[in-house]
C-alpha cells in the first residue's frame, strides 16, 4: 500500500462482548486509524464474538463465508485481521477469500516502512519485514528483486521456494551487520554525551499523543507533524535552553502502541534502549482522547519492559484545546505524580514546562552550558 492509493480493505477478527458498543478500547477504532494512514479506505467491518481461535483460519469457517461475500460485493482488494496469523492460516484464508489477506503486524510494518527516513530506520524496518515474512512464504511470488540474486544464487535442484528463503537469510544477516555498525557508533555518541554531561529529556508515549508537535516548539525545528499514526519514525535529537539547567537534549523518539508487534521491538531495539539514556522521561498523552488511560498503562508497559521504569518521570497531558470535558484532566492529575497540562499546538509559552523539567532533572547536571 501506498498513501497516494485507496485500497479498499475489509477489517476483521474476534470482539469482546464487554464494551463492544462504545469507542473506549474498541480495537478496530485503532485498526481503522492504522489501515487509513497506510492508505487504505475501510468499507466494511466483520467480526466474531470472542472465542479460541480456529487452527485453520484463525476465525470459524461460517465467518470466512461472509468475509468472502463482503469482498465481492464491495469490491474490497484487502482483508486486514487484527491479530497475528499463522502462516497456515494466511494460506487458507487467500484460498478462500479472493482478496490480499495481512495481519496487524503487517499493517505496522507497512506503515514503518513508510514513514522510514534515516538509512537506519530503513535497516531496522527492512529487516523487521524479512524476519516476520520469512516462516510466510508460501512460493507464491513474492517479489524479492531489491534483495539481490541473479546468475549464480540458484542452486541445483532448488525450488523457487528455496532459492527465496536462502536470499532472505542472506540480506537480513546483511541487515544485522549493518545494524551493528550503527550501533558501534551509537555507542560512541553515547559515551561523547555522557563525558560532557549535559542532561536528557526523552519525549515518550502513545502514537499520535504530540510529541513531534511539542519537539518542534521547543526546540523551534519543523519535523514532519501529520494527524495520524506514526507520523514521524525517526528519532530526533536537539538542544533547547532551559534557565537553571542550560543546555539539554530534547529526544522525540517512536510513538508507542498497544501490543506492539514483537518484530519491530527487536529490530528497533537499540533505538528504543536509547531511552534508557535518559534523565528524564516526558510521557506525552493525548487527553482527549477518550483511550488515554488506557494508552499510559501500555506506554508505562513498553517502558517497564526497557527497564526505564526507575528514571524519573513527568506526565504532559497534551490537546487540552480539544477537550469537551474536564473532567478527565482532573482525574488524571489527582491519580499521577508530576503532571502538567498543555496544548504543544496551541500554547506560545512553556515557562511551566520548562520549569517542571528543571525540578526534575538531577542537581549534579544542573549546570551553564550555553
Amino acid at each position: 500500500m501506498h498513501k497516494n492509493i485507496k485500497t479498499k480493505a475489509i477489517l476483521t477478527g474476534f470482539r469482546r462482548s464487554a464494551g463492544s458498543a462504545s469507542t473506549v478500547e474498541d480495537p478496530y477504532v485503532e485498526l481503522e486509524r492504522l489501515a487509513g494512514t497506510a492508505g487504505a479506505d475501510v468499507v466494511d467491518v466483520i467480526t466474531q464474538p470472542d472465542m479460541p481461535p480456529v487452527p485453520k483460519y484463525y476465525i470459524g469457517s461460517g465467518k470466512v463465508g461472509e468475509i468472502a461475500g463482503a469482498v465481492s460485493d464491495s469490491g474490497a482488494e484487502l482483508v486486514i485481521f487484527n491479530n497475528e496469523l499463522t502462516p497456515l492460516q494466511f494460506r487458507n484464508l487467500e484460498r478462500e477469500i479472493d482478496a490480499r489477506v495481512i495481519d496487524r503486524t503487517q499493517l505496522i510494518l507497512d506503515i514503518f516502512a513508510m514513514r522510514a527516513q534515516s538509512s537506519e530506520g530503513k535497516i531496522q524496518v527492512e529487516l523487521a519485514q524479512l524476519e516476520y515474512l520469512l516462516p510466510r512464504i508460501t512460493g507464491r511470488g513474492v517479489e524479492l528483486s531489491r534483495l539481490g540474486g541473479g546468475i549464480g544464487t540458484r542452486g541445483p535442484g532448488e525450488t523457487k521456494l528455496e532459492v527465496d528463503r536462502r536470499r532472505i537469510r542472506q540480506r537480513i544477516s546483511v541487515l544485522k551487520k549493518k545494524l551493528a555498525m550503527v550501533e558501534k557508533n551509537r555507542q560512541v555518541q553515547k559515551q561523547r554525551r555522557k563525558k560532557a554531561a549535559i542532561p536528557i529529556v526523552a519525549l515518550v508515549g502513545y502514537t499520535n499523543a504530540g510529541k513531534s508537535t511539542l519537539f518542534n516548539s521547543l526546540s523551534n525545528e519543523s519535523t514532519f507533524v501529520e494527524d495520524k499514526l506514526f507520523a514521524t519514525l525517526d528519532p530526533l535529537t536537539r538542544r533547547v535552553f532551559i534557565s537553571g539547567v542550560g543546555n539539554v537534549l530534547i529526544m522525540d523518539t517512536v510513538g508507542f502502541i498497544k501490543d506492539l508487534p514483537v518484530k519491530i521491538v527487536e529490530a528497533f531495539k537499540s533505538t528504543l534502549e536509547g531511552i534508557t539514556d535518559a534523565h528524564l522521561l516526558a510521557h506525552v498523552v493525548d487527553v482527549s482522547n477518550p483511550d488515554c488511560e488506557v494508552q499510559i498503562g501500555e506506554v508505562e508497559k513498553i517502558i517497564n519492559s526497557l527497564g526505564a521504569s526507575d528514571i524519573p518521570s513527568l506526565m504532559i497531558l497534551n490537546k487540552t484545546d480539544a477537550l469537551k470535558s474536564l473532567g478527565r484532566l482532573a482525574r488524571l492529575k489527582r491519580s499521577k505524580n508530576n503532571v502538567i497540562a498543555i496544548s504543544a499546538l496551541k500554547d506560545k509559552d512553556f515557562s511551566q514546562l520548562k520549569l517542571k523539567i528543571e525540578d526534575l532533572l538531577p542537581d549534579h547536571l544542573k549546570k551553564d552550558y550555553s
